[in-house]
């Protein structure tokens, strides 16, 4: 069971928050604070934070900060309603698990905190596009595209899978495969496509579904 807190100085929205979240199987909302001053006042025994990136008083980066130096083993998954990549790349170079918009569906919420908990380090679909853009029409398909005749069908299921955020132990689940195996698979996928990270193949397989 993950343990998550919230923090988003918006009372909607952390409702919002904790009613989609605490319905997933698995996940357990133990907390929600409307600042970073009382998450670190009145802590409460949890796995992975939920934090807003802007926050009254000490944004959601300084607040991570100043939790780590007490908690460094709690996970922190970054949250904002309009990101930039400056943003993103501030928030993950200070340490940030993950990052998500909050335009993603409840289900990217949920696969990026156990992505976040699992140590992916998720990026929402729309966090990553802030990040790399997607290639105009116009320009010249990716050198990584005239690959996928090379994966096996099983692969290309995984690369679906990677292009909707989920986790290893969520594609093993939706594949009934070991977590192991869709391990071997994902590496396989990265080689043959000639891709660094599963967050660069997962940008292919949304661009790909999206042509």
């Amino acid at each position: 069971m993950i343990r998550l807190a919230i923090v988003d100085d918006q009372a909607l929205v952390r409702e919002g928050l904790a009613l989609i979240l605490g319905a997933e199987p698995g996940i357990e909302v133990v907390a929600e604070f409307p600042d970073g001053a009382a998450l670190l006042r009145d802590f409460v025994p949890a796995d992975l934070i939920l934090l807003d990136l802007y926050l009254p008083g000490a944004d959601g980066v300084a607040t991570m900060l100043r939790l780590r130096a007490e908690r460094p083993s709690v996970k922190v998954l970054m949250l904002t309603t309009v990101g930039s990549a400056a943003d993103i790349q501030r928030a993950l170079a200070a340490g940030a698990d993950g990052f998500v918009l909050k335009d993603a569906t409840g289900a990217e919420l949920a696969a990026a905190v156990r992505g976040a908990h699992a140590g992916v380090r998720p990026l929402s679909a729309s966090a990553a596009d802030l990040l790399w853009p997607r290639a105009a029409p116009s320009r010249p398909s990716s050198p990584a595209a005239a690959d996928l005749s090379s994966l096996t069908p099983r692969e290309r299921e995984v690369l679906e899978l990677l292009g909707q955020g989920l986790g290893n132990r969520e594609i093993a689940g939706a594949l009934s495969l070991a977590e192991r195996t869709v391990k071997a698979h994902v590496s396989n996928v990265l080689a043959k496509l000639d891709v660094a990270s599963r967050t660069q193949a997962a940008l292919l397989a949304r661009g790909l579904r999206g042509s």
